[in-house]
């Protein structure tokens, strides 16, 4: 699933590309993953591109005040097109599941893998009327979000870490991946409980946070939609290598699996050595 990084380069990738631009067409195909109906995708024709956000893992393209927003989901993805092809879309026979097309001939589309449909599009007037983004919390790169607007955050939560940093309404952006690179890099549990971190450890987790995120949207800055996946992927210290050298310590790194997803840690950097139980048991074993 793209996160915060990587949903940024997109963002770039589209202003530099897009804006100032008119839409030319839309296209459906997949009905069902526009989430709204008025207005129609007919009010975009002939709209120009104003400018290109994020709001948390979503997109938003404002077409002279009607906005497109999208939400890729785990296993949705853009496609850019320098020429977008002539034909059209037939519903139902491409993983296209919405295509744009520019006044320049250029374009994209939003694709999707797999048989969950979860990528999402909406049309709106306000942003907020998307109903992910009105429940976002905080933006964890944003200059108000200062230490204190991060502990304020863990303050009285019986939550475990892991699960606090994923939730799009308390931090906007930071899914599985990253949340694993975070807690690699703050060397804690992601099983530790928001509520009971000493000050140092909050700290230690709002740098980590930080800088972590903030040095993946280095990395993927500029780099072409067609690269990022593979750069997200590269650019990993634990997530996603179960079974390979911790960068750090050498030790192997380690998972706990759930039902539709897993994470990866260090015992030696992040539980004192102890291996976590795996199948949703949320503690050391013994």
């Amino acid at each position: 699933m793209p996160e915060l990084p990587q949903v940024q380069a997109l963002v770039d990738f589209l202003a530099e590309r897009a804006v100032g631009q008119v839409v030319a067409g839309v296209e459906l195909g997949s009905i069902s993953v526009l989430k709204t109906y008025d207005p129609p995708p007919q009010a975009l024709l002939g709209a120009p591109i104003d400018a290109v956000r994020r709001h948390g893992k979503f997109l938003d393209l404002d077409c002279d005040g009607t906005h497109l927003v999208f939400h890729l989901a785990r296993a949705g993805w853009l496609r850019w097109s320098e020429q977008v092809p002539a034909t059209v879309i037939r519903p139902g026979k491409s993983p296209i599941a919405l295509r744009v097309r520019l006044s320049d001939g250029s374009g994209f589309d939003l694709t999707e893998a797999g048989t969950k449909k979860s990528l999402a599009a909406y049309l709106v007037r306000e942003v907020r009327e998307v109903p992910g983004v009105a429940r976002l919390g905080p933006d964890p790169l944003a200059p108000e979000f200062t230490r204190d607007v991060f502990g304020g955050l863990l303050a009285g939560r019986r939550t475990q870490i892991k699960g606090l940093l994923r939730d799009q309404e308390v931090i906007a952006g930071v899914g599985n991946a990253y949340s694993d690179e975070i807690l690699h890099v703050a060397r804690m549990s992601p099983f530790a409980l928001a509520a009971s971190l000493a000050e140092a450890d909050v700290d230690r987790l709002y740098a980590a946070l930080r800088d972590t995120l903030a040095g993946a949207v280095a990395a993927a800055s500029g780099k072409p939609a067609a690269e990022l996946k593979d750069a997200k992927r590269a650019g990993m210290r634990v997530h996603g290598r179960t079974g390979a050298a911790c960068p750090e310590c050498g030790d192997v790194v380690r998972e706990v699996s759930f039902a539709d997803s897993a994470l990866q840690y260090c015992a030696t950097c992040q539980t004192g050595g102890k291996p976590l139980a795996d199948r949703r048991m949320s503690r050391l074993l013994k």
